[in-house]
């Protein structure tokens, strides 16, 4: 009786009227809610990411797909109103492409030594003009402000004026780097920037130039991080400003460059605007060691109508870009940790 008075954790449920209720226990009662409760709170996760999932597979996992498919299907000039009814071939395009004598694999083996080239060379640069000019602005002087907003100018000019500008600084006879080189320097030299492998200088530098803000913003960020004790005990020390570099900023700002450095790669590898704009917008060839995967995989698709093997190229292009990335992610692993 004071058990059921009291409302204990065995009393039944009483009605409005204070009644119990038949054949219903509290403790059953209990279960039901504590269970759904927690099969909502496992689906909250899942019902808050479903429209960013929804997003994604429509812009980029369905045109993959699409993508992939393409590139086994015959998809060029006599097939092209039939779209994805053209004849399967499976992965002649890949062989056509890979093996097979013939332009098409000579113009895809230069592109890709190209692309590797590039992409090495154009972050390298970006990423060594970051850190310089972050350790510029990360210093007291007067007009650092203004110092730093021009050095973020090269960040805001679109990619596309990027090449049409530096397509006019490389000409050999009216160029302003000859002019610079042949009568402000005085050196014996008035060299073919747009012809030969020096065309990888070329296209590598405007996008080091291009990019190198971004990476000066991401270290400029990180060296606020540095505890400035570090830099006073090496002062006491009797350190030089290249081994507080060496042995301190560079190790600390490790994660920083790790995170610059992929975005930048990324987005050198699927570069496309500057070179396309350098030669001809798009139109003219960029010749042996001009030629990346972006441009050459344009050229075949839009230009010369072939579908199919563009698709190629373009799988063949991504694979090259995880190989690269997994490469990143070696060489940055501890980094990526969580400990």
């Amino acid at each position: 009786m004071i058990s059921e008075e009291r409302g204990g954790p065995a009393a039944a449920p009483r009605s409005a009227a204070g009644q119990p209720v038949d054949g219903v226990r509290t403790s059953d009662t209990v279960r039901v809610v504590g269970v759904r409760g927690r099969r909502r709170e496992r689906m909250l996760p899942y019902l808050l990411l479903a429209p960013a999932a929804t997003f994604l597979t429509f812009v980029h996992f369905v045109p993959m797909g699409v993508g992939l498919y393409l590139s086994t299907l015959r998809l060029n000039q006599g097939h092209l109103l039939e779209f994805l009814g053209a004849p399967f071939v499976g992965l002649d395009n890949y062989s056509y492409v890979l093996f097979e004598q013939g332009p098409i694999r000579d113009q895809f083996l230069s592109a890709l030594r190209n692309t590797i080239v590039y992409v090495g060379a154009a972050n390298a640069l970006s990423l060594v003009c970051g850190l310089l000019a972050a350790l510029l602005v990360t210093r007291e002087f007067r007009g650092r402000g203004v110092v730093r907003t021009l050095l973020l100018v090269p960040w805001i000019v679109p990619t596309f004026v990027v090449g049409i500008l530096w397509g006019f600084m490389w000409q050999s006879d009216t160029g302003i780097v000859n002019y610079v080189l042949h009568d402000v320097l005085r050196l014996p030299v008035r060299p073919f920037w747009l012809v030969g492998p020096l065309t990888l200088v070329a296209i590598s530098v405007p996008t080091a130039w291009r990019g190198f803000p971004y990476a000066m913003l991401m270290m400029s960020a990180g060296l606020t991080t540095i505890p400035p004790d570090l830099y006073e005990a090496a002062d006491v020390d009797g350190a030089t400003a290249w081994q507080k570099l060496r042995y301190i900023t560079l190790p600390l700002l490790r994660p920083v460059i790790a995170v610059a450095m992929l975005f930048g790669l990324i987005g050198t590898i699927y570069g496309f605007n500057i070179v396309f704009a350098m030669f001809g917008n798009g139109m003219g060839y960029a010749g042996e060691w001009g030629d990346i995967l972006p441009t050459m995989i344009f050229r075949n698709s839009f230009a010369g109508l072939n579908f199919g093997v563009g698709g190629a190229a373009s799988v063949l292009l991504m694979l090259v870009c995880m190989v690269m990335v997994g490469g990143w992610y070696w060489t940055f692993r501890r980094e990526l940790s969580i400990r």
